[in-house]
């Protein structure tokens, strides 16, 4: 199904429409019951200075072409983060004159993998924009799962998140983790709507999984931005991890995942202990790091 039919415009602004509190926006309360949370529609084309029939033709899909002016207005109307506003212009026709990126292949250049497995002291991984895992190193097969032993079609990290028990239970806050996950997921599908591989992986965990299907039809959008992990791994206990994401040049839609933790840490002891562990399928360490706490912050 294309953009167009999907009206991922109409949906996106209905579903920020409804997520925001009037009184945020400093509207008086009226007396009048509503029947559906959030903005009126006539609230939001008083806020955007527009009228009412341009919002419900535009919630409709019935127009698709909008200035970035009037972009600006909606996004400002609705109070919308960097990411949602980056999106509201991603699902405009305003966008269109941007060329699609290339869809990347599985194919990750021979000295990309040999810098994976130089890096001895960082799980790291290299990701494609549907959080396909292409190529990964020891400590990310020790950290998160052996992505040997999956088929290819199951290396997705948001798949996994959702349909693997054993990789969902490293999680210690699953659902802020599976929420992210979602919106990552949504941002890219904005991005990439003729991508029929992601378009299969919303289908599926669209069908399988209820929460996902709950937070899909949220709109929540997310970019990239610094971030910090906590599992609780069945090794080594709880650790946080923060998410070093570099951009590949000869590869625009891939990028190289580390996972670093901070200098002297408990969480910094703990990663040494496994990847110890893990490079040792025989002889390994019988005791686990001394002390180990860590903030289960993530």
């Amino acid at each position: 199904m294309s953009r167009k039919e999907r009206n991922e415009l109409g949906e996106f602004l209905r579903s920020r429409r409804a997520a925001l509190d009037p009184h945020r926006v400093g509207l008086p309360d009226d007396g009048r019951l509503r029947r559906v949370p959030g903005l009126r529609r006539e609230e939001l084309a008083q806020l955007a200075h527009v009228s009412i029939d341009y919002v419900v033709r535009l919630e409709q899909g019935r127009t698709r072409r909008v200035s970035r002016p009037v972009l600006d207005a909606l996004a400002d109307a609705l109070r919308l983060a960097p990411d949602e506003r980056a999106y509201l212009f991603t699902v405009a026709d305003v966008t269109r004159a941007v060329p699609a990126r290339p869809t990347a292949g599985p194919r990750v250049d021979p000295q990309l993998q040999q810098l994976l497995d130089g890096m001895h002291d960082n799980p790291a991984m290299v990701l494609n924009r549907r959080m396909d895992v292409l190529a990964w190193n020891r400590g990310a097969a020790a950290l998160l799962t052996d992505f040997a032993a999956l088929p290819a079609a199951q290396r997705n990290l948001i798949r996994l998140t959702f349909l693997d028990e054993s990789y969902r239970a490293l999680y210690a806050d699953w659902p802020r983790a599976a929420r992210e996950c979602v919106a990552v997921l949504r941002m890219e599908a904005g991005r990439n709507p003729d991508d029929r591989a992601l378009t299969a992986l919303v289908g599926e965990l669209t069908v399988r999984d209820p929460d996902f299907r709950t937070w899909w039809a949220n709109h929540q959008v997310r970019g990239p931005r610094q971030l910090s992990k906590t599992y609780r791994h069945p090794v080594v206990g709880a650790l946080t991890l923060d998410v070093q994401q570099f951009s590949v040049d000869t590869q625009p839609d891939q990028q190289l995942v580390a996972y670093t933790t901070p200098p002297g840490s408990p969480s910094q002891e703990a990663l040494r202990f496994l990847l110890q562990w893990s490079a040792h399928p025989t002889g390994r360490p019988n005791s686990r790091p001394s002390g180990h706490t860590a903030d289960l912050d993530g």
